[in-house]
């Protein structure tokens, strides 16, 4: 089947011809039609199949007979990230390059008089976030009772992302009387729901196997204790042929440390995360995109738009806690028809996680040993260290806190009285529990206390000849005005007065 078989327009073909496509995914195959024909779809396809292509090329089509109004779009698409966001501007870009069709990008990080200025201008496509969008509502900017077609994109990390709300909401601003299609990886119980609230009999496409992996990716796990995680990586970039590179890592602030760890051995890597601003973001991707930075230390969120062809390999530092995540990370590679590599950085820790990877694909992943370091196994009863790799260094068979007691008794500058009364360690071989045996009283110390001296009385080591001339809190060196009677004042009268 081609794409002048789905009843494409001669301009969308044009745009699909020059972008180098012959024949369409499945997605594409079974999408397209149905929303020519006007109706509620609710796909669900994997990462790197297809997908948004499935609903650009019919929006194109359909939005193609009409004209839109200032400040009122015609058709609107959510994106959960303004990566994505700005993927899906860049297809409409690609594929209607022979369309007569204007778009708006209402993303976070960009000005908003920039945004507005195209809005006044009349959009028919309205590509955005959820908060953004309600950004320029608010403000007046935008009028939505003209839309006619919905596209809720990722709606999987819409509700990971909290934005189910915003998205509730968006929908109440809507006419009531339009097509509404609704993508995502999986269809959680979630994503149902939403879509019997707001769609109409909706077409359900599923194409694939609900978060099945990439079958073209080549998978490898590494169990190795946390501390062994950098050296790892270090020697999967070194020595597996792996020119560029996705590394993910489940918390920004990894995402940073890992970053400067990778600069300081001499790799050639950048950072991207959520709290990078917009032109930081989309510096780092354009350098990543042209080869001038061979690894990209990313977050889930900040990578979600991604969609670099050649992908050759994508590294899990840190295992996801969702199995989905796992499929989303490793969809990055192997797309449009290549072949990539997936390695995944695991520590005991993690069996859990990596057992609901390995449930929800029905697939073990292949486990991977690195001779230079100590390679662990999960076991039921805890972690079992590997037949290969260095001897890692073993604790000490005393006690921190006994050791340490010691050394501070054996101090000469100490206080060797008080010393001396913490408890004793016997040493015994590993493994063996230690005895606490407590060392003899300490003799007892003759020295008198120091004598505190009382705020109400002279100093105790002065000796004041007559206690008459004593003056109270002043000890006994006094100066002699001070000693001066003071004068009698009877009642009635003044200092001086007669």
């Amino acid at each position: 089947m081609t794409f002048s078989d789905l009843g494409l327009g001669a301009p969308v073909l044009k745009g699909v011809t020059d972008a180098g496509y012959d024949e369409p995914t499945p997605i594409q195959e079974q999408a397209i039609p149905q929303i020519l024909q006007g109706r509620d779809l609710l796909a669900s396809a994997r990462t790197g199949t297809g997908k948004t292509a499935s609903f650009v090329l019919p929006m194109l089509e359909v939005l193609a007979g009409g004209r839109t109004r200032a400040r009122m779009p015609r058709s609107l698409i959510l994106e959960p990230t303004r990566e994505l966001a700005m993927q899906v501007a860049e297809n409409f870009d690609i594929y209607g390059a022979h369309v007569k069709l204007t778009k708006a990008l209402l993303i976070g990080g960009l000005s908003f008089g920039d945004q507005d200025k195209v809005i006044d201008r009349g959009a028919d496509v309205l590509i955005a976030t959820p908060g953004r969008l309600l950004d320029h509502f608010e403000r007046g900017r935008l009028v939505l009772s003209d839309i006619k077609i919905l596209v809720i994109d990722e709606a999987d990390r819409m509700l990971d992302m909290g934005f189910i709300p915003d998205v509730e909401r968006i929908i109440g601003l809507l006419p009531p009387l339009r097509q509404t299609l609704l993508f995502s990886a999986t269809l959680l119980p979630e994503i149902r729901n939403l879509a019997g609230r707001f769609m109409m009999n909706p077409r359900e496409i599923a194409v694939s196997p609900p978060a099945s992996a990439v079958d073209k990716v080549e998978q490898g796990l590494v169990i190795i204790d946390a501390d062994d995680k950098r050296e790892a990586l270090r020697l999967i970039l070194a020595g597996r042929n792996v020119g560029s590179a996705l590394i993910f890592c489940n918390r920004k602030k990894d995402v940073d440390i890992l970053h400067k760890s990778m600069t300081k051995h001499g790799f050639s890597s950048a950072a991207l995360h959520g709290d990078l601003s917009q032109p930081v973001r989309l510096d780092t991707l354009k350098r990543f995109k042209n080869g001038e930075v061979a690894f990209l230390v990313a977050s889930d969120v900040a990578a979600r738009g991604l969609d670099i062809s050649e992908m050759p390999c994508v590294i899990n530092y840190d295992v996801p806690t969702n199995p989905e995540d796992y499929v989303h990370r490793i969809g990055r590679t192997a797309r449009a028809g290549r072949t990539g590599r997936a390695f995944t950085l695991a520590t005991p820790d993690d069996g859990d996680y990596v057992a609901a990877i390995s449930k929800m694909m029905n697939l073990e992943i292949p486990h991977i040993e690195l001779p230079e370091i100590s390679n662990l196994t999960f076991d039921e009863s805890g972690r079992k260290r590997g037949s290969r790799g260095r001897r890692r260094r073993q604790p000490a068979a005393a006690s921190t806190t006994g050791v340490r007691d010691n050394q501070r008794a054996q101090r000469p500058n100490g206080n060797s009285a008080t010393k001396q009364a913490s408890p004793a360690v016997v040493d015994k071989p590993q493994g063996v529990p230690q005895e606490v045996v407590p060392q003899e009283k300490p003799k007892e110390n003759n020295r008198k206390p120091r004598q505190r001296r009382s705020r109400s009385a002279p100093h105790v080591d002065e000796p004041i000849a007559d206690a008459d001339e004593a003056t109270v809190g002043m000890g006994a060196h006094v100066p002699d005005f001070m000693k001066r009677p003071l004068p009698i004042i009877k009642s009635g009268t003044r200092d001086g007065d007669s």
